[in-house]
């Protein structure tokens, strides 16, 4: 019986999205789906899923993988300061992180409030534990809603996604705290540290051990995958040690292996394995623990789910006033609905409430529907109130230290639908002849100090043009110093005993110099004559494009929507340059070198490097 119970939940997790694809159920998300499915097939429908000691572990280990999996999803770069563009005497937005740590706060207090009033009335008497319920948001079910809607890289979706990742960060600490308080085994609260503790030894450990995985990985070993289980067994089990919730040290395990910046193809790989098999088993054997009957028959029950769906919507509401401040009022409202999803840690959170019988069966049930029923609400009302907004690509920032014959023509020269530039000098002289010309800063010296209060290194990308070598390599060194993502030096002369050329290279700082460059430029001429019809072609021109979409990856070259307006020639992926087909697949972060139209390469940048 136990293997033909496996077997049942086994096909059951196979035909839901399966079935989901064939009559076209898009609003609803997998995971509610198979609660329901497992509604159906449990002791609320068919009787056929019962619960097993295998079921059970493997349910377990499926919470856990989910919870790693939703720690892996945080994008640590939402935290950083975001660079303001606003000019003088226009007030600036509110960023992205100020308005979703606002929404938050909101949200606590909100939540607090309504277990407040529901201990009042008697319904359910445990205020902390419905704050902690009332404040979780599923991060998975967000992330899919703003996938579909390519959000990710647009105010509203950084937003709503810091909004949803603080709802999984501070009620799952908050669950700890709570658990060690209301446990009368537990061990001393300050215990629970030992946990951080560990998370950051285990990430300083393989931080440097990391890459020399990945050179020495092969198909047999799998080194990244064993060391994501590592991390996991090792954390939880601290965890549990130290009187913590299991899946806190899933969650810091998610973060940690995020902090070891994998590649793609680890992430996909773990995410194979969780939504593959562990995950689907713990969202079906859910539905079937619950016993929807029973609960329909108390009167007491069937009371407090109308409460409790109020009260996890209701506790998110006010982040409508926030979201006003910069966003228009129906994309507001569409965010304040999909801000309202919870299901992910709902479900743990119970199971530590019933394990210090602090709730009952009846009232986790009751919590239980309410938050499949917000789950299936919160995405649809968020489609339906959400309205696309003409928002231009975010244009890469290109600053020019050096005013001079070869850097004003290319800041004048660069696709202004593309890029902005700026340039910055501290030669007063070079500032009188061309500040007419080009967006061009004088500066009183080159210190850091006085470049950093200029916000010279706050760009994508940054042009050293001096003649001076000795004068490019210690702008470029408090360039890296400061991380500007890419750093263009010249260097026009090269001293064999000098390895301020080599050092810089290391550090990945693009070099070039107008005697190479010609050469280069003469060779291409002499092998590809065509080359300078695509330079000094006004209509078509040369161009490299990222691809960051997701939509596109795993698709064949032939297959593109807009094949037949570019020509792909070269694809750079991994440090190689490939000769592309028509059946060579599209990877992410693949840099595509093609040519064509000036006028239809910014909508197809568009499509291939929003964020997905």
């Amino acid at each position: 019986m136990t293997s033909l119970a496996l077997v049942i939940v086994l096909l059951a997790a196979l035909m839901t999205p399966l079935l989901m694809a064939k009559f076209k159920i898009s609003y609803l998300p997998t995971a509610v789906a198979e609660i329901l499915v497992g509604i159906l097939l449990g002791q609320s429908g068919f009787h056929l899923i019962s619960t097993t000691p295998t079921l059970t572990e493997l349910s377990s280990l499926g919470v856990t993988v989910l919870i790693f999996l939703s720690g892996m999803e945080i994008d640590f770069e939402l935290f950083k300061k975001q660079p303001t563009t606003a000019k003088s005497g226009v007030k600036t937005p509110l960023t992205p992180l100020q308005l979703a740590v606002g929404s938050f706060t909101l949200i606590l207090l909100s939540s607090l409030g309504l277990a407040s009033l529901l201990a009042w009335s008697g319904l359910f008497t445990d205020i902390g534990l419905a704050t902690i319920l009332f404040s979780t948001i599923a991060l998975g079910v967000v992330i899919a809603a703003l996938k579909e809607k390519e959000l990710l890289s647009q105010p509203l979706g950084q937003t709503i996604l810091l909004i949803a990742v603080l709802g999984e960060i501070v009620p799952l600490i908050s669950l700890t705290i709570y658990a060690a308080l209301n446990n009368p085994g537990s061990k001393s609260l300050w215990l629970l540290s030992l946990i951080f503790l560990a998370a950051i030894f285990l990430l300083m450990r393989f931080k440097t051990v990391y890459h020399f995985f990945e050179r020495i990985d092969k198909s047999t070993t799998q080194l990244d995958i064993r060391l994501a289980f590592f991390l996991i067994i090792t954390l939880v089990s601290i965890a549990e040690e130290v009187g913590a919730e299991s899946i806190l040290g899933a969650f810091l395990a998610g973060m940690v292996m995020k902090l070891l910046r994998p590649r793609e193809e680890t992430q996909d790989k773990l995410t194979s394995i969780g939504y593959g098999f562990f995950i689907p088993i713990f969202f079906i054997m859910t539905g079937a623990k619950l016993n929807i009957p029973a609960l329909l028959r108390d009167p007491k029950s069937l009371t407090l789910i109308p409460f409790f769906f109020i009260s996890f919507m209701g506790a998110k509401v006010l982040i409508y006033f926030v979201l006003k401040r910069r966003f228009k009022v129906t994309n507001a409202l569409a965010g304040t609905f999909l801000s309202s999803t919870t299901i992910t840690l709902v479900l743990p959170i119970l199971t530590v409430g019933l394990n210090l019988k602090v709730i009952t069966t009846q009232q986790s049930g009751a919590f239980t529907i309410a938050a499949v029923i917000s789950c299936i609400l919160g995405p649809i009302l968020f489609n339906r109130f959400y309205l696309p907004t003409p928002e231009e690509m975010p244009r890469k920032r290109v600053n020019f230290i050096s005013a001079n014959i070869m850097t004003i023509p290319i800041a004048q020269q660069l696709s202004k639908g593309l890029y902005t530039s700026e340039l910055f000098t501290n030669n007063e002289q070079n500032y009188q002849i061309y500040h007419s010309q080009a967006n061009l800063e004088l500066l009183p010296d080159l210190a850091p100090a006085t470049l950093t209060d200029a916000a010279v290194f706050d760009t994508d990308i940054l042009v050293l043009g001096y003649l001076n070598n000795e004068q490019n390599y210690q702008l470029a060194q408090q360039a890296i110093q400061a991380k500007v993502p890419r750093i263009i030096a010249r260097f026009e002369f090269k001293n064999i005993s000098d390895d301020q050329y080599d050092e810089l290279k290391e550090h990945g700082v693009e070099i070039f110099n107008t005697y190479e460059a010609n050469i280069s430029l003469l060779r291409s001429l002499i092998e590809t004559p065509s080359t300078l019809q695509i330079i000094d072609n006004t209509d078509a021109g040369l161009f490299e494009v990222t691809v960051k979409n997701r939509r596109f990856t795993g698709i064949q070259l032939s297959n593109l929507p807009f094949v037949d307006q570019v020509t792909i020639s070269r694809i750079y992926r991994d440090k190689q340059l490939i000769m592309p087909h028509g059946d060579t697949q599209i990877h992410l972060n693949d840099h595509l070198i093609l040519t064509g139209n000036k006028q239809a390469v910014p909508a197809i940048r568009r499509q291939l490097e929003t964020l997905n």
